[in-house]
């Protein structure tokens, strides 16, 4: 969580809001290949990237 509290508190301060989605979308990415990697969707998934 204090990495978390680090990179929002550098966006605060550097006003770069227009990195937040980006940030965002690398989370979800991340996530649904780190979720879906040891199920039957994962070659799927891996083909969309």
């Amino acid at each position: 969580m204090e990495f978390l509290k680090d990179i929002f508190g550098l966006l605060k301060e550097r006003k770069k809001w227009w990195l937040l989605p980006i940030i965002a979308v690398l989370l979800l990415i991340s996530g649904l290949i780190i979720f879906t990697s040891g199920s039957a969707v994962a070659p799927f998934i891996y083909a969309i990237f």
